[in-house]
């Protein structure tokens, strides 16, 4: 059977990267700092979340 302990985690890294490309990239085209800010923070936390599955994973 194959190991998902991380799969959920991986997921949620997924959505959470994507969204924050997505909101820096409007966040760019409308010249909105905030909103780039907050686009760079969800991309960091899919990294966290992405590293977190992975190492779940090897559990």
């Amino acid at each position: 059977m194959a190991n998902n302990k991380g799969l959920s985690d991986k997921v949620k890294g997924a959505v959470s990267k994507t969204k924050g490309e997505v909101k820096d990239q409007v966040g760019n085209a409308k010249n909105d700092q905030r909103l780039q800010e907050e686009g760079k923070l969800d991309k960091s936390k899919g990294n966290y979340q992405d590293r977190k599955g992975n190492l779940k994973d090897k559990i």
